[in-house]
This record gives structure tokens, sequence and C-alpha cells, in this order.
């Protein structure tokens, strides 16, 4: 039996983290006075995100009976027929995000106490990330496009003060502006998709717009022969690809890493990066009308999880590592978007959040074990030192590659066919590249994991004497240690559902009704998710059919090369890297995409921008309009000022041959 929702316990979500944020940035800061200690902003700020877990838990367990919510809150103004509101929008799909986006946080509250207790930063830290957690609970509880548009600047902006948040750090300063900027020109599609949707529908409100969802997909783009509808949504996908890093607005998320690593958690990997596809899969009834669209959703999303997974192996930086394999699990996603399997993307979403969360907090781990290293050339060695961390970073990685009875495998497998069973022309490729990125995601996975925990310990051996990259301490001759609880108990409570998520949650969520009036498919026409249902008899035959599946001897094949290698033969490497000296600096150079960004692009807009400032305003503005017209002005007077003598000669004179003129003129008239 269904419970009504209650408003006031949904306001509750976003506004409790919202409180713990002013609290922590405002009384826990110089700006507020330092009224409170660090202590004390810690505990609101993670009581604020306790809260809102436990609401959103209540709220899941509702829902999952059957309860739904979707109502205005509060009407801003109404401007002829658009109304623009503040409402919720409750059922399978936002109470899953609530959970994932406040539990993650939580995790990463709780982690941040260890990780962040030397930053002179701390309270305005917790501030941030609170203020984060509240802004993408109103991003996934919207229930109209303006209050989606409001969370989805909110994250980025906050995104922009915790990449940059030690702003004296010059790198930093860059990543945040790159991340900034990259993101501004995927939201001006998303702005303009928003814009069209709301002109030719009339409404904001996600309910109306889909309702008339058969009338726009009727209309073509005024002045083309372009389906209207086809034009809405690549704009509102092109957001999705800022927002969610795609190829080839990818290129601000691994210079994101300059930031602190518990934000690599909370940001780059569980929550903000996954709300372009939580975006899409919101708005299926309208990216249904359209196989133009969704072909190119497939194409972008293969492009991602292939060509990005190629960089993760060659990379030293352990989060950089961690960075790249978000990008291509995001690809993954992407791939299920275009294939209309909407809720295995957003299933993948659901897992990928844990398991990536889980291995971003472990490189912290690891990182604060070796005294703010983050070179996995000079680690090894370390699961001795460090065994919670060591055996929670493995259950990370068997979930990442999609290993049998773990989470991850159950989410990636009907990836891969879903996009098999698809029918659009680039089902092709994009088969290939989700099939080909198993082996590549298994490589550098382990590659990263062997590299760091097993073989001879290098930690001593760190030519670079400045190397932290968070802190820059220089404790090389340490001993490595385990971190602290308030570290190790996240990544316990993070391995648990790495683990067994996918195995509880892939009946309901797939093939059972959690999602079915979240999520619309046109199931004559893309079938793939009907293909996945027929082939499903239960977790436990799909993890055994894994077995000897494709995928698994894929992923087999990368974790056994990883660990020849670089663990039996590890000169291998090197001889590869001179022998195909080319690719490596193509994939070193990361495929020259921040190279053409910064001198093509970038330098083209200030030769652009120079050019306006030299022509439009110096010569046209300032010259011809304002200098131009009082030189006109001052040189007519000097003429009419030679004529006005003051002598009454002159002026007959002038009168005689005026009518002279006029007399003439008329004359010629006849």
């Amino acid at each position: 039996m269904s419970q009504a929702l209650s408003l006031t316990t949904l306001l509750a979500i976003p506004l409790a983290p919202l409180i713990g944020a002013i609290s922590a940035g405002v009384w826990g800061t110089k700006f507020g006075g330092n009224l409170i200690g660090r202590r004390m902003s810690h505990t609101l700020a993670i009581l604020g995100v306790l809260i809102a877990f436990i609401l959103s838990a209540a709220t899941l367990k509702s829902v999952a009976e059957g309860a739904r919510f979707n109502e205005t809150v509060y009407t801003w103004m109404v401007l002829g027929g658009l109304k623009m509101e503040i409402g919720f929008l409750v059922d399978g799909l936002t109470a899953m995000m609530m959970c994932v986006v406040s539990f993650v946080s939580l995790m990463v509250h709780i982690y941040t106490v260890g990780y962040m207790e030397e930053d002179e930063g701390y309270n305005r830290f917790f501030a941030y990330i609170s203020l984060f957690t509240f802004s993408m609970l109103m991003l996934v509880m919207s229930n109209n496009m303006l209050q989606l548009f409001f969370g989805w600047e909110a994250v980025g902006l906050v995104s922009y003060l915790l990449i940059g948040f030690w702003f004296n750090k010059p790198t930093a300063i860059f990543a945040n502006m790159k991340a900034f900027l990259v993101n501004r020109v995927g939201d001006f599609g998303f702005i303009l998709g928003i814009g069209l949707l709301a002109a030719y529908a009339g409404s904001l409100n996600y309910t109306e717009v889909f309702a008339r969802s058969a009338e726009l997909s009727k209309l073509m783009l005024p002045g083309t022969d372009w389906m209207l509808i086809t034009v809405a949504c690549i704009c509102l996908f092109i957001g999705a690809m800022g927002k969610s890093a795609q190829f080839p607005l990818h290129v601000w998320l691994p210079d994101s890493m300059e930031g602190p690593t518990p934000i690599s958690a909370l940001i780059h990997a569980a929550t903000m990066v996954t709300a372009g596809i939580f975006m899409v899969a919101r708005m299926s009834p309208l990216f249904e009308l359209s196989d133009v669209a969704l072909n190119f959703i497939l194409v972008i999303g293969a492009i991602t999880a292939l060509f990005m997974g190629f960089l993760g192996i060659i990379q030293n930086d352990i989060k950089r590592v961690v960075a790249y394999s978000t990008l291509s699990q995001l690809g993954y996603m992407t791939v299920a978007l275009g294939a209309s399997a909407y809720s295995v993307a957003v299933f993948h979403l659901m897992t990928h959040a844990f398991f990536k969360a889980l291995l971003f907090l472990a490189a912290g781990s690891v990182i604060m074990g070796v005294h703010h290293n983050q070179d996995i050339r000079w680690m090894g060695g370390l699961r001795k030192y460090m065994p919670i961390t060591w055996m929670t970073s493995l259950l990370g990685s068997l979930a990442l590659i999609g290993t049998p009875f773990f989470s991850g495998f159950y989410s990636k497998d009907e990836i891969i066919m879903a996009v098999h069973a698809s029918h659009l022309p680039a089902s092709g490729f994009a088969y290939f590249a989700v099939l080909a990125g198993v082996f590549v995601t298994a490589f550098y996975s382990f590659r990263m994991y062997f590299l760091v925990f097993h073989g001879r310990e290098r930690f001593d051996q760190n030519p670079d004497t400045h190397h932290g990259h968070d802190h820059g301490q220089d404790d090389a001759h340490h001993k490595p240690n385990e971190s602290p609880w308030v570290v190790t108990v996240p990544l316990i409570l993070l391995a648990i559902p790495s683990v067994v998520i996918g195995y509880i949650t892939i009946g309901p969520m797939l093939f059972g009704d959690f999602l079915k009036d979240s999520i619309l498919i046109d199931s004559e026409i893309h079938k793939a998710l009907e293909v996945l249902r027929e082939e499903f008899h239960g977790p436990v035959q799909l993890a055994v059919h894994g077995l000897s599946a494709a995928p698994f001897w894929l992923a087999l094949s990368g974790v056994v090369c990883a660990y020849y290698m670089y663990m039996v033969n590890p000169a291998l490497p090197a001889a590869i890297k001179r022998g195909v000296t080319p690719l490596f600096n193509l994939l070193e150079n990361k495929y020259y995409m921040d190279w053409f960004n910064e001198n093509v692009l970038a330098r083209g807009a200030r030769g652009l921008g120079v050019a306006l400032w030299k022509v439009g305003d110096q010569a046209l503005i300032d010259g011809a309009c304002v200098n131009g017209s009082w030189r006109i002005v001052g040189w007519v007077s000097g003429v009419i000022r030679k004529v006005q003598t003051g002598y009454l000669y002159d002026y007959a004179l002038t009168m005689v041959l005026g009518v002279f003129v006029l007399m003439t003129y008329f004359v010629w008239l006849k």
C-alpha cells in the first residue's frame, strides 16, 4: 500500500545541506567572524547531509511502494502564459538519484574530516561540498526546466569553486577556469534547447512539455528543413556533453583533478558529471522522437568510451588514471542513452557512482599514506602497509572492469547487449567501441592496481623532491601507513554497494516497474530493452552466462596483460613505447585537443576579439561615430562661420545669388 509523500519532508532534503553550508561558510569562516570552530562546522555540515540521506532513503522506500509527487512549490513569475516555478517531481528516477547523491556526499563529508584535517580552508571546504549537495538535489528533484537549469548552473559554479579551492596554486586556477569556460559552451546549447521547447510548447514544466511531444515532432525549425524536435534534442545533449564531459567537451575533467581528492569523488565521479545522463533520461519522451539525435548521442558516447580509455593507459598520476576511467564510463552511459536503453544508462550511473567514488577515495587514501605523492611509478608494495585501502581498491577495480557478480558487471554487460540489439546506423561502431573498451578498462585499472599495491617498494626512490600535488609535502623517506578511521570507514561503506548493488537492483530497475513512469521508450521502434528483457532470467544466470561471454574474457585478458607487463616483465612497456613513439606522443598530448583549443580556438577568439576592438570599437564606434560626428560638426561650423561675416552687402549678394539659382532651377524644370 503506497503512502503519500510529504512536501515538508521533500523540502527538508535539499534545505538541510543548504543550512549546513551556510553554517560552515558564514559562521565558520572569517566572513562571519569564526563564531564556530572546525568541529562544529563539520558536525553541522555532516548532520545536514545525513538528514538528507535518511529522508531520501525513506522517500525511496515510499516510491518503491507506489508513492509519487509532482507539484509546484512556489511560483516565481508568470510571463504571458509561461509560468516560472519551483516544484518537485519525485518518481523512481528522482528517488534513486536522491539516494545516490546524498549517500556519496555523506561518505565524502566523513572522509573529508581526515583528508583535509591540516588545511587552512577546512570550514570553507565543508561549506562548498554541502552547497554542492544542495544544488545537485535541486537539479534532480526539479519538475521543470527552469529549476533544472538553476541546479545545472549551481553545480557548475560550486565545481568552479572546488576545483580552484587552492587558489594560490596556478594549475588549480587554470583548471577551474578551463572547466568553467568549457561548461559554458555546453550550457549555451542547453539553454537554446530549453528555449526552443519553451517557445513551441508554451511551458517549462516537464509534464506539460511531454504532453505536447507529438505536436512538437511534426514541426520544422523555421527557415530550414530540420525537424524542430531533432534540433532541440541535440541542443539539450550539447549541454550534457559539457556537464558529462563527452568528446570534444571532455577536456576540463582530467585537469579538474587539481582540486582536493574528496571533490573528485563527489563531483567528478558520482554526481555532477552524471547530471547530463540524468537529464537525457528524464527527457526520454522527447529523445525517442528523433533517431537522428539518438544516433548522434551513440557516436559521441562511443568515441568517448574508447578513446578516453586509451588515455588512461599512459597516465602516471593516480587521480588522472581514475579520471580518464570516469570519462570512459560516462561514454558507456551515453552509448546506452543512444541505444534507447535509458534505464540501463541510469543503472550504470548508479553502480558507477559507488565504485568510482570508492576508487577516488581509495586513491586519496593512498596519497595520504605515501605522504602526498601521486605518481604510481613511485609506489609499489602498499598492500602490507594499507590493508583496508588495498582490499577496497581491489573490490572497486573488480567492479569497474565488470567482473561477474560485481555491480559493474550487471550494468556494463547490459549496455553492451543493448548496443548490440540497437538498429541505429552507428550501433556497429558503438558495439566495437564498448567491447574494445572492456579490455582497455581492465588493462589501465589493473596497471594502476599492480603498480600501487604489488611489486617492489619504490616510494623511497622518487626523484621528485616536491611531489605533493595536494599539499606539497615531502616525506618520501617515511614508511606508508594506513589512513585513519574517518577515511577507511567510508571506503568500507562504499565497497559494500560496489559489490552487491547491481545484483540486488537489476531486476526492479531494468525489468520491473520502478522506472516505468519515469522513462518512456517507443518499444515498436527501439527494441533494445525488450531484447534484454527476453534474455534476462535472473542475476545469477546472467553472471554465470557472463563467465563464458566475450566481455569477461576481454577483461581477463586486460588483467593478465597488465600483470605480465608490470609485474613479470617491467621492461616491456618501455620497449613498446620506443617502438610506437608517434602513437605514444599522440596519447601523451591527449590527441592534441588542448593544443587545438589553446592555439586555434582560444587564439582565434583572441584574434577576433582584438579585431572587434580595433575595427569595431576604436575605428567605427570611437573613430567614426563618436569622434567623427564632432569633427563633421566642427568642419560644417567652420564653413558656415566664414559665411556669417556681419556685412549687409555680403548678405544681399547671397540673396541675389539664391534667387538666381532658384529661377534657373525652375526654368530648367519647364
